[in-house]
């Protein structure tokens, strides 16, 4: 398994809009290889909301593919030239080669 992850950290107050943005379907659903999308909101802090994507792919060669789909590379053009919202204030992104998976009771009872 392959997991990629983005956290976008924004403005009190503007973490629903990130959340609206990414829950929509897309042609990212589509993909062969992907497991699951989860879209995660941390509003702990006084000063700022950290939105966290986790997205998993089957394996790295699937998460590559998607990289240079025609639909991810039209998406990145489409927003090229384009300021990053006032409201964001800073977005990392991280791969990682998952190295062990441990399931618990609830396995396969989650929504």
């Amino acid at each position: 398994m392959y997991v990629q992850t983005r956290s976008i950290v924004v403005e009190k107050g503007n973490s629903s809009t990130v959340v609206e943005r990414f829950s929509k379907q897309g042609a990212l659903e589509e993909m062969d290889g992907l497991i699951d999308v989860s879209v995660m909101v941390n509003k702990k802090s006084k000063e700022h909301e950290e939105v966290l994507l986790l997205i998993r792919w089957e394996s790295e060669e699937a998460w590559k593919n998607w990289e240079k789909s025609d639909a991810h590379l039209q998406g990145h053009k489409n927003s090229r030239g384009q300021e990053k919202p006032a409201y964001i204030i800073s977005t990392t992104v991280n791969m990682y080669h998952v190295q062990t998976v441990k399931e618990g009771k609830a396995y396969g009872k989650r929504s």
